[in-house]
């Protein structure tokens, strides 16, 4: 397998790379899905909601959080989840600014 050569790349183009790579999964957005409806943190057992294996869940959970979509407080024997609104909206923000971006209208 290649290198990704991150490095001749902007932050920028790294971090919205990052972004849409985690937002790339099914069971990651069904998580998400779950989290903003319930309005509150979870702090149960997301494998009867979402209907994967506990140790699936807690990986998408771990890659959510890795970039700071979610964030997790222990609670006990247990971590509650909630969206981390600050970085949510930054991350709003920086993908409506590249999805924002019009492209040429004289191109094939």
């Amino acid at each position: 397998m290649g290198l990704t050569k991150s490095e001749i790349f902007t932050d920028e183009q790294n971090e919205i790379a990052a972004i849409a790579k985690v937002l790339g999964h099914p069971a990651r957005i069904a998580i998400l899905d779950f989290i903003i409806k319930l309005k509150s943190c979870v702090c149960g057992d997301l494998v009867k909601d979402i209907g994967l294996a506990q140790p699936t869940i807690s990986q998408h959970l771990k890659e959510l959080k890795k970039v700071g979509i979610i964030k997790g407080t222990v609670e006990g024997t247990s971590v509650c989840y909630c969206i981390d609104e600050e970085n949510w909206e930054q991350i709003k923000n920086r993908l409506n600014k590249f999805l924002n971006k019009n492209p040429t209208e004289n191109c094939c």
